[in-house]
């Protein structure tokens, strides 16, 4: 349900707040003090509720600047634009189109972000995410906003990014038959706490959830 803790979750998971306990362990390594871009630099990928992109920039400019880590050049080189910063903005601008057009989103490389639909907007996102190499994606309601069809097509496109980049892949969606049909576990939270977890229809269908989802009884007698 809205308020249970979710992107609150992802937040501490990825950085941008801090635990008042606990600790956040990727791959067996503590990283509840490290900053949000050497999480990054440990391969977790994140999206947003509220799209993260620069609304400014084209598609291409911004799967480009997501690429960052892979510029090893110093400014000095980039302004008087050496032998090697040519190479390297040549590699990231060819993959930079590479994940475009496994997005279906070649023909937007020199788009302005800003006015593109928002089903567009969050495949964009995802793309924009997928160009920082992540070993684990965390995506925040990529399914938002989405009738019947879209979500179908994001769902599939989910596993095929999965099988093609060998990805962990944590999903927060209210879209109940989406996270059912391709999430392999499944949990519910409810105020900050684990009402529920196992394989999904066994959690789309217990009572506890029912009854904190959809604010219905199962147990009650129909009159």
């Amino acid at each position: 349900p809205n308020g249970a803790g979710k992107t609150t979750l992802f937040n501490c998971i990825t950085g941008f707040y801090a635990p008042t306990s606990g600790r956040v362990r990727y791959r067996g390594q503590d990283v509840t003090d490290l900053p949000v871009h050497k999480r990054a630099n440990l391969g977790m990928g994140r999206t947003f509720q509220n799209v993260g992109l620069v609304k400014g920039s084209t598609a291409g400019q911004n799967l480009k600047t997501a690429q960052h880590l892979e510029v090893d050049y110093d400014p000095l080189a980039g302004i008087f634009g050496s032998p090697k910063t040519f190479e390297v903005e040549r590699h990231i601008t060819e993959r930079a189109r590479a994940i475009l057009d496994l997005m279906g989103l070649a023909h937007l490389e020199d788009t302005r972000v800003q006015g593109l639909p928002y089903g567009v907007l969050k495949r964009l996102e995802l793309a924009a995410v997928l160009a920082t190499d992540p070993d684990i994606l965390l995506l925040d309601e990529p399914g938002s906003g989405m009738g019947p069809e879209e979500a179908e097509e994001l769902g599939d496109l989910l596993l095929k990014l999965r099988e093609e980049f060998e990805l962990t892949i944590v999903m927060i969606d209210h879209h109940v038959p989406l996270v059912t049909r391709i999430s392999d576990y499944m949990y519910c939270l409810n105020l900050g706490q684990v009402l529920c977890e196992g394989q999904p229809e066994d959690v789309r269908n217990h009572p506890d959830v029912v009854r904190a989802y959809l604010g219905i009884d199962p147990d009650a007698e129909v009159a």
